[in-house]
């Protein structure tokens, strides 16, 4: 049999077989719209149905159809970041760094206090982006203080947009202030926003400039060492160092605990610590000077005295709204071996005000504090001053050098000064005139005064040493004249003389003022006028604040300040004004008074004492009238 017939019997018998087979398994084929393999498992009998076995083909295809998706989802995540990063690469975005902006500061690292300070901000934008609603904030200290969280001065600049790429300048001065050689913080902060963003951002830059001067110098002489209870004075000396004026400055003490205050020159303005010392020109000076007394301290105490000027605050005018300088006075306290007391004329007083016709009267009371012997007790007083008068100098038991100016007591004149026993004590004294405060040769003395320096010296265990001083400052002699005038004046007088009944006669009284040596603050004058006078009204100079009170019938003029000289080697400080008399019949042959007494009233500033002078009253007789008629003072008929 041919080979095909034969293979083709053998694939029918298969056939066969595989028909009638049980396990014979038939592939039927759908063929419609959509096709697809299926496979029917029959079972050979009606009884339990077999469960059908996994086909692994529609496995294969549903793992295959979820890889897919993934795949197509992350294949299109990276697109859009790609687009995402071009975007940002290309457009840029609205992206800004702070590492892109640049603040630069150009100016000066040293500057004086109290001047301006010109400085150049420079900001730089860097970023592709512009920085908009910019503000330049500047911060730095007010005063003295270098801490920029308490005191501290704010301005603000409004840039507007910074666009990208853009360099920004702007000019901005400062004034600072504090202590030579001190370091001022300025700290500048840049705020803007960028589009599409409300948020603030901040770029910051620190500069720090030196003080090469400070605009206010201050300067303390006063003793470094006291004993407990004993009288001290602080001097001290404040001098403007800036070109520009100073307005409104102040000095404040803080006094130590102990501390006893007993005067000052010039006079505090506020309680008896501040000082107002008004606008300062460039290079102008003041001297104050502090006298007190330490109580109720005890041996190695230290006590310090803290004193700063500035400006005056507007809201409390005892207050010091920014201070330009500051400086300490310490002075340890130390128990003297043999204590020394000046007291004059009687008061025990490290400063004294005396006018310049009375003799002043010096004891120095000492005792031996020790507990043991002080041999050779020697006490030296040495006077000085340009109110001083030499040929006037008296010492009782002890010698007066003129060559020195030097009074020395010792065993030579005293002699308890062998051996001073713990315990013992005494006293030596002078006496010394001041010189006239005004000579044709000299002038007129400016700030008289006479200083006495005490020494003490004596031996005990080695050798020992003490001192002590006081002031005497000389009152300003102080001028007041008082006249009525008739035919002289400023102004034009009518009406009889001599003054007549039911004849209203008109008068001018004019009041006079000077001074010699100092300067006299606050001073005013006041008096009253009598029944049968009135006040017209008319007053020369018209500037010159002078009132009349009709109630009262007083009569005040606030005169101020009289200067040094005045009157004498200046204009004399004057004021004129008219009354008017009309006389009654019960005033017939008198010489009525036409101003009651007058009292002037005043401060010497440098001698730190109120001053008073007293002027009688005036009547119709004008005696300061030189072209009044003799005998024509009384009134007629």
């Amino acid at each position: 049999m041919p080979l095909d017939d034969r293979n083709k019997l053998n694939r029918l018998e298969e056939l066969k077989e595989r028909l009638f087979s049980s396990n014979y398994k038939t592939k039927i084929e759908h063929r419609d719209e959509y096709s697809r393999l299926r496979r029917d498992e029959v079972s050979d009998s009606w009884g339990d149905k077999q469960k059908p076995e996994p086909d692994t083909e529609d496995n294969f295809f549903m793992k295959t159809s979820r890889f897919k998706k993934f795949f197509i989802f992350s294949i299109v995540f990276f697109g859009l970041t790609c687009l995402y990063a071009a975007y940002v690469f290309f457009a840029g975005g609205n992206t800004v760094s702070n590492n892109n902006i640049d603040i630069s500061i150009l100016g000066n690292n040293f500057t004086a206090g109290g001047e301006e300070l010109p400085l150049i901000v420079g900001i730089t934008n860097k970023n592709s982006s512009p920085l908009e609603l910019a503000d330049l904030i500047m911060e730095y200290p007010k005063g003295t203080s270098a801490d920029l969280s308490t005191d501290t001065q704010t301005s603000r600049t409004s840039l507007g947009v910074i666009p990208a790429g853009a360099v920004r300048n702007e000019n901005l001065k400062v004034t600072l202030f504090g202590e030579q050689g001190s370091v001022r913080p300025i700290k500048f902060t840049l705020e803007y926003r960028v589009a599409g963003s409300n948020a603030i951002f901040v770029k910051e830059k620190d500069y720090q400039v030196n003080i090469s001067s400070t605009p206010i110098n201050l300067s303390v002489d006063g003793p470094l060492t006291i004993s407990p209870n004993q009288n001290i004075t602080l001097n001290i000396k404040e001098t403007l160092n800036a070109t520009k004026p100073a307005p409104k400055i102040l000095m404040k003490l803080i006094y130590p605990v102990g501390f006893q205050f007993i005067s000052a020159v010039p006079a505090p303005s506020s309680g008896n610590n501040v000082w107002n010392l008004g606008d300062l020109a460039p290079g102008s000076e003041h001297d104050i000077s502090i006298s007190g007394k330490m109580v109720d301290v005890f041996d190695g105490e230290q006590k310090t005295f803290n004193i700063s000027t500035g400006t005056q605050s507007d809201s409390d005018k005892s207050s010091i709204a920014v201070v330009f300088n500051s400086a300490m006075q310490t002075i340890t306290v130390k128990k003297p071996f043999v204590e020394a007391n000046i007291y004059i004329n009687g008061i025990s007083s490290s400063t004294y005000a005396t006018d310049s016709k009375t003799p002043v009267d010096i004891e120095i009371r000492y005792v031996n504090n020790l507990d043991t012997t002080v041999n050779d007790l020697q006490i030296q007083a040495k006077v000085s001053g340009n109110a001083l008068n030499r040929q006037s100098i008296t010492a009782q038991r002890g010698f007066y050098d003129s060559g020195t100016d030097t009074i020395t007591w010792d065993k030579n004149y005293q002699n308890q000064f062998k051996e001073v026993n713990p315990g013992d004590s005494g006293s030596v004294s002078f006496s010394v005139s001041p010189l006239s405060l005004f000579s044709a040769a000299g002038g007129v003395l400016s700030s008289p005064l006479i200083n006495v320096g005490v020494n003490v010296s004596g031996s005990s265990v080695g050798q020992l040493t003490n001192s002590a001083s006081a002031v005497i400052r000389v009152i300003s002699d102080v001028g007041f004249s008082a006249k009525a005038l008739y035919y002289s004046g400023p102004f034009t007088n009518t009406g009889p003389i001599p003054a007549k009944v039911g004849k209203k006669t008109s008068y001018t009284i004019v009041w006079n003022l000077s001074n010699t040596a100092n300067s006299i603050s606050k001073a005013q004058v006041n008096s009253t006028l009598p029944p049968w006078i009135d006040f017209v009204g008319a007053i020369s100079p018209p500037g010159e604040n002078l009132t009349y009170n009709a109630s009262t019938r007083e009569i005040v003029w606030n005169a101020d300040r009289i200067q040094r000289g005045a009157g004498i080697t200046g204009a004399a400080k004057t004021v004129s004004f008219q009354v008017s008399f009309t006389p009654s019949l019960s005033q017939v042959g008198t010489a009525p008074t036409i101003i009651n007494d007058a009292v002037l009233t005043g401060h010497d500033d440098f001698a730190n004492v109120d001053v008073r002078v007293n002027k009688a009253g005036l009547t119709t007789k004008l005696d300061g009238d030189p072209q009044f008629p003799a005998g024509a003072g009384g009134v007629v008929n």
